[in-house]
């Protein structure tokens, strides 16, 4: 007998960030393995579209808005999901801020606080919201569940002109570790994906500089950028049964850029 090691049948999946790019991709790829997939952004209707293209393939797929950097908006969705489903599988921590581009000694504070805001204090509490609901199921018999945040490469690397997102990505790394050493017990796994240079809306201001973009080229091995759906795969197999011995793990993929 064959076993799908992908197979995300029965599982609810929350992909924040899903609107586009990289979360767009991942969000089609969980729904592609069976998964229920919650696709969440700031604003509801941007998300349409990514839902209709799910059910259109045969997907089961539902809008939910979310903001992670409001506090109130992590908590209502929450409550949304154990309202309607009684359990979140598998939490995908995609949205993220880079609102400043630029020397780091210029950075302000409200751009400091909206990249906090969101890619550390959004992260942080989306992941200990969809622990205890984890936790829960664990509890009951039902197994625990899989947290997956999208961090980058700048975590390991600072990328030029943009200190306080890099900052913020290095900090998703360690967050990424903690959760795994404290929740492996209660049935969760928590893994990273660090992407490399990915032709997204996100990364603009480093595809319209030619400059900056030929710059990067030299620096990556396979001297291209990413696709979205490159991302993706990776992101299944943190989620699936594939990496089901898999924990605190932060998954390079970046063509090379870091060797």
């Amino acid at each position: 007998m064959t076993t799908n090691l992908f197979d995300l049948t029965g599982k609810v999946a929350l992909v924040t960030g899903a609107s586009r790019g990289i979360g767009e991709a991942i969000a089609k790829l969980l729904a592609e393995q069976g998964a229920h997939t919650i696709v969440s952004s700031r604003r509801a209707e941007s998300c349409d579209q990514v839902v209709a293209d799910i059910i259109a393939s045969g997907g089961s797929a539902e809008t939910m808005a979310c903001h992670i950097g409001e506090m109130d908006n992590v908590t209502a969705t929450f409550e949304a999901i154990k309202a309607k489903h009684g359990k979140l599988d598998i939490l995908v921590n995609n949205a993220a801020a880079n609102p400043y581009f630029g020397h780091i000694l210029d950075t302000d504070l409200g751009a400091f606080n909206k990249t906090v805001d969101v890619n550390i204090r959004g992260y942080f509490f989306m992941s200990i919201e969809a622990g205890k609901l984890m936790r829960e199921s664990f509890a009951n018999g039902q197994g625990g569940g899989v947290i997956i945040n999208t961090a980058s490469v700048n975590g390991l690397t600072p990328g030029m002109k943009q200190g306080i997102y890099s900052i913020t990505k290095a900090a998703v790394i360690n967050m990424t570790k903690s959760f795994a050493k404290e929740c492996a017990p209660f049935g969760i796994r928590v893994n990273a994906l660090l992407p490399g240079l990915t032709k997204t809306k996100f990364a603009g201001a480093l595809f319209e500089n030619e400059d900056m973009h030929k710059m990067a080229m030299s620096t990556i091995p396979m001297r291209r950028h990413a696709e979205p759906e490159e991302m993706a795969g990776t992101v299944l197999y943190l989620a699936s049964d594939a990496s089901s011995y898999t924990t605190g793990e932060c998954i390079v993929v970046d063509g090379g850029f870091t060797v």
